[in-house]
């Protein structure tokens, strides 16, 4: 993946856009969650290397959350205020993103979701991926390891995002199926690696030789939990594992045993929800993204349907080079 230059403008802003006459252009914000993390580092590059705005067609600026959703909220009121054409929005609660929403819909600001959920009926459209389907894959990648027997632990996102609820009520479908499974430890590490080492740290001193598998609901905390048992000096084949979002670092432990992820298309969610933004504001326009061709199955409908469902792809030792190849090309 390409580094990203992420200048600092307008607070927590980002800007990246070709330079043209800014008349010709629409002005077009998103704000995220978050930006430390890999996954929305790769969505960000994405947006980025949408045609229209490495045409010029489209002026995007891309507003770092920084985990807090009352900084989105100041995000959408500073978008509000300039005048933005559309919004795309990868909110951080569920909840507490619906009254910005609406405050920018009412303002005549269509609004995108991507990624995350929201709970607002004012969304033009969501692009993302079915989070319940993930958790109950990554489940049942962890328990089909364990043959249905032993003790798990779930390491969560951050408590009220939809990924965090979604992904639960998927992991506990899974569940469900090996009743003879029991969950030690339920806790969140807010999709961080480090929190999750620390998480896993403690939990493998307080279930000492009892824990067998991780259902860590994203890569990063998967990855963390592999950090902690290998400083506990265990060995990481011992347990089964699994993650969400198919990040490089999770891609290569697949590659060595270590994990099982399941693939998170980052490109197609965020250039995906730019066309959708894009025809909101220009009812002529026609998607110009490849990521309709390279999934047929998620018709473009005139850019008029509510929900764009992303396929998940499970990484495996077979496709694992081809998905870093691809990567590397962001």
């Amino acid at each position: 993946m390409k580094k990203l230059i992420l200048a600092l403008a307008m607070g927590s802003a980002l800007v990246a856009a070709p330079a043209m006459a800014q008349d010709h252009k629409l002005k077009i914000g998103a704000t995220v969650y978050g930006l430390n993390a890999e996954f929305m580092q790769i969505w960000t590059s994405a947006l980025q290397q949408h045609p229209a705005v490495k045409s010029g067609e489209v002026e995007v600026t891309i507003f770092d959350g920084r985990y807090d959703a009352l900084v989105q909220q100041e995000q959408f009121n500073t978008m509000i205020t300039q005048k933005y054409d559309a919004i795309i929005f990868v909110p951080m609660d569920v909840e507490a993103g619906a009254a910005p929403v609406q405050a920018a819909v009412d303002a005549g600001i269509p609004v995108v979701g991507s990624n995350a959920r929201v709970n607002s009926d004012a969304l033009t459209a969501y692009v993302g991926s079915n989070d319940v389907e993930a958790g109950e894959l990554e489940g049942k990648a962890v328990l089909d390891k364990l043959g249905c027997k032993g003790n798990v632990v779930i390491i969560e996102g951050p408590i009220g995002q939809s990924g965090q609820i979604q992904r639960l009520e998927g992991n506990e479908k899974a569940l469900a199926a090996c009743p003879d499974v029991k969950v030690l430890e339920k806790q969140t590490a807010n999709w961080s690696r480090a929190e999750a080492q620390t998480l896993m740290e403690n939990w493998l001193t307080s279930h000492p030789g009892q824990i067998n598998g991780v259902i860590g609901q994203n890569d990063e905390m998967a990855l963390g939990a592999i950090e902690a048992i290998k400083a506990a000096g265990l060995n990481v084949k011992d347990f089964a594992i699994a993650g969400v979002d198919g990040v490089t670092d999770a891609i290569n432990a697949v590659k060595t045993g270590e994990m099982a992820s399941i693939l998170q298309d980052a490109n197609a969610q965020a250039q995906g929800a730019l066309d959708i933004a894009i025809k909101a504001v220009k009812p002529d326009y026609q998607p110009q993204s490849d990521i309709w061709k390279q999934y047929p199955q998620m018709e473009w409908k005139d850019g008029k349907a509510k929900d764009y469902l992303v396929p998940w792809t499970p990484v495996t030792t077979e496709n694992a080079d081809k998905l870093l190849e691809a990567r590397s090309k962001l």
